[in-house]
């Protein structure tokens, strides 16, 4: 059933509003050149980063908050957000967004639980794929490379550094598992709360740490307009001794 313009039907009520097939955007903010880009994609990210998050490297914390607010970032944007991508050993993508939570020895870090459908993923297929996408600089950055778990003592400075109330919610979720209600989580955050009352330390879940990306390809996207967007891509393989130098390339768009 094809919706029209002011269809009250269940199908012209669900319909997108506008015509698809007609939202764009014109890319006009910049371009990137050979030259614009540093030899080691690392030192590239963190360039790029910086800009998404709208501050400066090596500031704290009030004055990235501030430098984000007079750059015109809405306060609901994550630049630390990125697309996770993983599969199984037969091909069966799943994708969602995570938050990056550290770049730590030319890795990417993120956390989650270890009993979920991405670690079980990950485990059986190491190979992943990240994407950043900060549409305000028209921009994005395509990772891929092999994630492995980092050490517990890492996941457990970084737990106890979380809000008290995402503490307990790692507990209380069986993430991936059917449950019956929203109800059963609250009832065992409840009894969570009770079980580690005040300042009562809460104990790392056996199931629950980080995952480290160890990239081999890295692209920084560049939108342009008439859609020739800027393409840059560092290449490496695997466990390259230190100072390995990257090989970059452009590609077509």
């Amino acid at each position: 059933m094809n919706a029209k313009p002011g269809d009250s039907t269940p199908a012209g009520r669900n319909a997108p509003v506008g015509r698809i097939d007609q939202m764009r955007k014109s890319y006009t903010l910049g371009g990137l050149l050979e030259n614009d880009v540093d030899a080691d994609p690392m030192v590239q990210f963190h360039h790029w980063f910086n800009e998404a998050a709208g501050h400066e490297a090596d500031q704290d914390d009030a004055a990235e908050d501030d430098d984000a607010s007079k750059s015109g970032i809405p306060p609901w944007f994550e630049p630390n957000a990125m697309t996770l991508s993983t599969s199984t050993p037969e091909g069966r993508v799943s994708s969602r967004v995570v938050l990056l939570k550290g770049v730590e020895q030319a890795q990417f870090v993120f956390f989650t639980n270890y009993d979920s459908v991405k670690s079980q993923q990950i485990t059986a297929n190491p190979m992943v794929s990240l994407c950043f996408f900060w549409p305000h600089l028209q921009r994005q950055v395509m990772i891929a490379g092999r994630a492995e778990r980092i050490s517990r003592d890492r996941s457990e400075k970084y737990f106890h550094s979380r809000p008290r109330e995402s503490q307990l919610g790692a507990h209380a979720s069986t993430q991936s598992a059917v449950i019956e209600s929203r109800a059963v989580l609250e009832n065992r955050i409840k009894e969570l709360a009770e079980r580690y009352p005040g300042d009562t330390v809460i104990p790392l879940p056996d199931n629950w740490g980080g995952f480290a990306v160890e990239p081999t390809e890295m692209e920084f996207w560049q939108g342009r307009d008439s859609r020739l967007h800027d393409r840059i891509v560092y290449r490496r393989k695997l466990d390259q001794p230190p100072g390995t130098p990257w090989k970059i390339v452009r590609l077509s768009p």
